[in-house]
């Protein structure tokens, strides 16, 4: 019975890691066989399942390391999964162009997914449990003139494009803006870590805030006693080499998944809008997970935080990176998006900054999220 319930135990807490590393080995070996449908669902498996080991290692960081440290760990951890996914997949215009335009999807779309379905969800989940939950009303205005000021940037290029521009001049506007969004992004992680951290916590008025922090010693004690996740015992720096090491795991399947990917969605003639729904919903899942639980144990600033902290890297790091390695690669990558994606990004903010201004949530606001994700993916589907 012992042994049963060690075998138990054990596939409880790692089953991530082998499912994670099992898919991709298969996803490789389907690849070169040119089984594509099944070697590009293995790859997705398998990149989700280890994106969710890193989310947990992520998690044990950031519950060392506080709030606001801890949420942007989470989101820097994501956010370096899809950027190695959009990498992998940029890779491909040299011999298909058009995948430009599924790059372009994806990074817009990693915004809509983790402010409609991450946010919408959780807020959703959340509100049926609780009723209402309270949060930092600073957090969402903070983040949502980031957010509103960095999409006022991603329209410039978009202008130029449409008011018959050279590519060349698109191309520079898009270099020029790649670099004010990246100065942008240093002068808030000062503002988030350094100067402004208090806008970035959770407030004391949660219901069931001051009774975790008395709870919090003896639930640690428990879970010392109880829980022999190997990560637990791992120091700070063991942690982030850990974490390096499954995102090397990851590229593999990555680069299944970019180059199988891309002829599956010819093949189906997918819409670049989908296919980077698909790329978004497979890098953004650990994060939904994490949020989901947060919100189930009234830690909705948690939720806040990553949602719109996520969004935030995606479009001021994700998008800088991104123009940095294309130039490298020798690939004209312009940040001229299509008036689906500009527009659905601006709309989600204006739903965001409406949903979380007065600090607190219920489940109508997650169902609202959750309706316009919907909406969005069937102009998408079409488009």
């Amino acid at each position: 019975m012992e042994k049963e319930s060690f075998y138990e135990y054990f596939f409880e807490d790692y089953w991530d890691i082998f499912v994670g590393i099992l898919a991709i080995a298969v996803a490789m070996f389907l690849h070169h066989h040119n089984h594509i449908i099944l070697s590009t669902l293995s790859a997705a498996i398998g990149i989700g399942a280890l994106s969710l080991t890193i989310s947990e290692i992520a998690e044990i960081l950031s519950e060392r390391l506080k709030e606001p440290y801890g949420s942007f760990v989470l989101t820097f951890s994501a956010v370096a999964v899809e950027i190695i996914l959009l990498y992998i997949i940029l890779l491909q215009a040299k011999e298909a162009p058009e995948v430009l335009n599924t790059v372009k999807g994806g990074i817009i779309s990693a915004v809509i997914v983790d402010m409609n379905v991450l946010l919408g969800l959780a807020v959703f989940i959340g509100g049926l449990k609780f009723v209402e939950q309270e949060h930092n009303k600073e957090t969402s205005s903070a983040y949502t003139t980031i957010l509103y000021v960095s999409s006022m940037a991603l329209l410039v290029p978009s202008l130029l494009s449409k008011s018959d521009h050279s590519s060349h001049v698109v191309m520079q506007a898009s270099m020029l803006i790649a670099m004010l969004l990246f100065a942008f992004y240093i002068v808030i992680v000062i503002f988030q870590t350094k100067t402004h951290t208090h806008f970035f916590k959770q407030t004391a008025r949660s219901r069931i805030f001051r009774l975790k922090r008395r709870l919090k010693e003896k639930h640690e004690e428990e879970e010392e006693e109880d829980d022999d996740y190997i990560f637990d015992k791992f120091p700070i720096i063991a942690l982030i080499f850990s974490i390096f090491v499954f995102i090397a795991i990851i590229a593999f399947g990555a680069e299944v998944f970019a180059k199988d990917g891309v002829k599956l969605a010819n093949e189906l003639g997918l819409s670049t809008g989908i296919a980077g729904l698909i790329i978004a919903i497979i890098s953004v899942s650990p994060e939904i997970a994490t949020a989901i639980k947060a919100a189930k144990n009234d830690e909705i600033q948690r939720v806040v935080n990553i949602a719109m902290g996520a969004s935030t890297v995606s479009i001021l790091l994700t998008v800088p990176i991104l123009m940095l390695l294309a130039y490298n690669s020798g690939i004209a990558l312009t940040l001229d998006f299509n008036p689906l994606e500009v527009g659905a990004l601006i709309l989600t903010i204006i739903l965001v900054w409406k949903t979380t201004d007065e600090g607190h949530t219920n489940y109508f606001e997650g169902i609202s999220h959750l309706m316009f994700f919907a909406a969005y993916a069937i102009i998408a589907a079409f488009f």
